[in-house]
């Protein structure tokens, strides 16, 4: 590989492999550090580097004993739908449980100003570590109106979606949300909680749900960045598209 007035040999080799990924080159079992190593004439640790940084961006998984696999088990969200991080994860046919680490009357100007209401308002708020199967996904923060949260401060939310119980115990439907999504990159609180690789990053989702005209949801979800995918798709022939703008 070029070493002279160009790019790290790591990131030639990284270029090298995202061009083979997207191309089809390399499917499923991802090559060994020795292969690698052979094929572009680096260094081990020019190898690994470059792997290191396809694992940060959720490209790659390790597998101790088995090697490395690219990684098909991303959490795919379409952008522009009202969903469940619990359904999300079920869908995938893995285990979703929380640790449930807050479940408690609360007051928060900005999320209270948010829900539309007085910034001292009495608001609940809930706050859980979201695993699929046994990793961390996510950290994931709600605040509700007192009305409405008051439902739940005996509900154990260890196995249960939020939305359910809502429904269930308050009446309470989400039949429409707004979303922002921004890198993030994490602090050492979330990055023990949330055991994150070296280098991986998270993505913050912030969301205002209503019930018909009523905001009774507001949510800062952080997720990892390299186990959840958004997705977007549009046609030249939907009149809700913006082709031609760009």
């Amino acid at each position: 590989m070029t070493t002279t007035a160009g790019p790290p040999l790591w990131q030639q080799v990284l270029s090298d492999l995202e061009r083979r990924i997207a191309s089809g080159d390399i499917v499923d079992r991802f090559p060994t550090d020795r292969e690698l190593t052979e094929h572009y004439g680096v260094s081990r640790h020019t190898a690994r580097e470059a792997v290191r940084r396809l694992r940060a961006r959720g490209l790659v998984d390790r597998h101790r004993g088995r090697g490395s696999f690219l990684n098909d088990g991303r959490l795919t969200q379409p952008l522009g739908g009202l969903y469940s991080l619990y359904r999300a994860v079920e869908d995938q046919g893995l285990t979703q449980r929380s640790e449930v680490l807050a479940l408690e009357p609360d007051r928060d100007a900005d999320a209270a100003t948010r829900l539309g209401l007085p910034p001292r308002a009495e608001l609940v708020r809930v706050e859980r570590l979201r695993f699929a199967g046994d990793e961390p996904l996510a950290l994931d923060s709600v605040w509700l109106p007192a009305d409405v949260g008051r439902h739940l401060l005996d509900v154990d939310l260890t196995r249960t979606a939020l939305y359910d119980e809502l429904r269930e115990r308050a009446g309470i439907r989400i039949t429409a949300a707004t979303e922002t999504l921004e890198p993030l990159v994490p602090d050492a609180d979330a990055r023990n909680l949330l055991q994150l690789d070296e280098g991986e990053a998270l993505l913050r989702v912030r969301r205002l749900g209503s019930s018909g005209d009523r905001p009774v949801e507001c949510r800062v979800t952080l997720i990892r960045g390299q186990r959840f995918l958004y997705s977007s798709s549009w046609s030249v022939d939907d009149p809700a598209g913006h082709a031609g703008q760009g």
